[in-house]
């Protein structure tokens, strides 16, 4: 049938086209929105800060280098014990802002959490910080960004959709192996995990823990902040072996089971 020149099977494609449209500006709307309305809390924190000069002002800053990392140090030092808490939630805040959003500068914000405070609170307020993040960058995937993900990046979607079935059964440890190792960008493994049903509570707490060993060697390299000049400073070839290790535990109960089962079978 045809209508004015266009078939039904047209009209359909052309209303469905239309559909995947609306629904891409919908998503992007609402994600500037929630975008927004984030870096305004951020604000907030910042003119609530305790009186700083002009020049100091100036080193409160998304870190974009180590030497922007070491002008927060040097100031945050300042404020460290009259305000301490007030300057742990304002870091807190803003890394979580960092994670969610996948905006560079969380690396050399790790160094200088390992400057500013003890280690256990520099680990703990990373890990939770990357955990939280990474979740609400999940749930925003979830909610809004599906038409985005599926419109940008369906190759790569379809490619680890094969990656996560045939690992279905260890879904903690394989999503635990990705943080640990770069083979995939941790802003793709949050953006497309919720798209492929990986569980909330999984990603999670892989997350928390995946990201310690590496937040690790940031923290110790932030406590000597003024001796290293690059984020490869916290790098060595004892460090890279020992996240090799890891990668290579927090995959082998996988390995096990599967060589287990072959022999049995």
């Amino acid at each position: 049938l045809r209508y004015f020149g266009v078939s039904l099977s047209e009209m359909a494609a052309r209303t469905l086209e239309d559909e995947e449209i609306t629904s891409t500006r919908t998503s992007i709307i609402f994600l500037l929105f929630i975008f927004i309305l984030s870096l305004a809390s951020l604000m907030f924190l910042y003119f609530h800060f305790p009186a700083m000069t002009d020049e100091e002002k100036l080193a409160v800053k998304l870190p974009r280098n180590m030497d922007d990392a070491k002008e927060m140090a040097r100031v945050f030092s300042k404020y460290r014990e009259t305000n301490y808490y007030m300057l742990l939630f304002g870091i807190l805040c803003t890394f979580i802002f960092l994670q969610t959003f996948a905006v560079p500068g969380s690396i050399f914000l790790s160094v200088v959490c390992g400057f500013l405070f003890k280690v256990y609170v520099a680990m703990f307020t990373i890990c939770f910080c990357s955990a939280v993040g990474a979740s609400l960058c999940y749930c925003i995937s979830d909610l809004i960004g599906r038409p985005l993900v599926m419109r940008y990046l369906p190759a790569r979607i379809i490619s680890w959709k094969a990656q996560i079935q045939r690992n279905k059964e260890f879904l903690f440890n394989y999503i635990l192996f990705l943080r640990i190792t770069p083979f995939l960008p941790n802003w793709f493994i949050n953006l497309a995990s919720p798209i492929l049903n990986v569980p909330l509570s999984t990603f999670a707490t892989a997350t928390f823990i995946g990201v310690a060993p590496l937040s690790f060697l940031h923290v110790t390299a932030g406590q000597n902040i003024y001796n290293i000049t690059s984020k490869g400073d916290s790098f060595s070839w004892i460090n890279i072996f020992v996240l090799v290790i890891l990668a290579f535990l927090s995959i082998l109960p996988v390995i096990l089971k599967r060589s287990l089962s072959a022999k049995f079978d």
